[in-house]
């Protein structure tokens, strides 16, 4: 039995695709049952609720032999290790009293770095908190998301740039979900490795945004530009979207750890690199929501 976790996420979603090809018995947490599509839902074993809460945790963990635990972002948490560490505490119970074999967890590049770095920082440490389960473990560490343009769409729309306070000129890594989903499925199908290990996920290639850009400008068949914004700007769009200070100031110092080249630490090589490319990825995915 495997459970999935933010089953209706970007990667989520996609995993449980995968999963369900290869007949595998799947159960989900879920806090409403009716936004799993019908092909789905008729084929997962479903506990409704909040993978935070202790109770609703402890019956998904009873017989499961893996996990695959991604933390939703919470945009109003307080601070950012409550929303990491403290909502993974009754996981991390629940897999030692279950005796559950291997996890697999959603993370990020820069284990080793003295720095600290926002939403990095606290799921590194989340991956610390179930290593001491003692369960076999593969955190996924992984670059920024190609899908977090997908929320600048209305200013390239309306203003025909993007926005970052990172280097336009700064060639970094960038996954597309459905790689991190496909390299999650693999591992979730393999009952054979053992130990606790970071697993990088880095994306097709490195790009700076300048290049983005210019990709962008191709595929969409409009001028599309980079602009970098003074910091402050950046942590205040969080705010005016609704973050509590705490997540605003999280997301700005993630950043400035990514400038500060965070996401470079770990060489490239066959093993850590995904088949989809930031071209292809805007032509599949961001294309159709800029043309919407």
């Amino acid at each position: 039995m495997i459970l999935v976790t933010a089953p209706t996420g970007h990667i989520g979603s996609q995993l449980l695709d995968l999963l369900l090809r290869q007949d595998e018995q799947v159960r989900v947490i879920i806090r409403d049952p009716g936004r799993l599509p019908p092909s789905v839902a008729g084929r997962v074993q479903v506990v409704q609720g909040s993978h935070r809460d202790p109770a609703t945790t402890d019956r998904a963990l009873d017989g499961v032999d893996q996990v695959f635990w991604v933390v939703p972002v919470d945009n109003g948490s307080p601070g950012l290790f409550d929303a990491y560490v403290g909502f993974s505490i009754p996981a991390v119970d629940a897999i030692v009293r279950h005796r559950v074999s291997r996890v697999v967890t959603v993370s990020a590049l820069g284990r080793g770095r003295q720095q600290h770095a926002g939403f990095v920082s606290a799921s590194l440490a989340m991956d610390d908190l179930f290593r001491s389960t003692g369960a076999h473990l593969r955190s996924l560490t992984m670059p920024s998301f190609m899908e977090n343009l997908l929320w600048q769409v209305g200013s390239m729309k309306a203003h025909g740039a993007f926005f970052s306070p990172i280097s336009g000129s700064l060639a970094l890594p960038t996954v597309a979900t459905r790689d991190v989903a496909g390299v999650a499925a693999a591992l979730l199908l393999d009952a054979e490795w053992t130990g606790q290990e970071s697993h990088g996920v880095l994306g097709h290639e490195d790009l700076s945004f300048d290049e983005m850009a210019a990709i962008l400008t191709d595929v969409l068949r409009t001028t599309i530009r980079f602009h970098r914004v003074e910091p402050g700007a950046y942590r205040d769009g969080f705010l005016e979207r609704g973050y509590s200070p705490a997540m605003a100031q999280g997301m700005l110092d993630m950043a400035m750890a990514k400038d500060a080249g965070i996401d470079t630490d770990l060489e490239r090589n066959a093993a850590n690199t995904t088949p989809t490319s930031f071209r292809q990825w805007c032509e599949d995915t961001l294309a159709l929501a800029f043309h919407a």
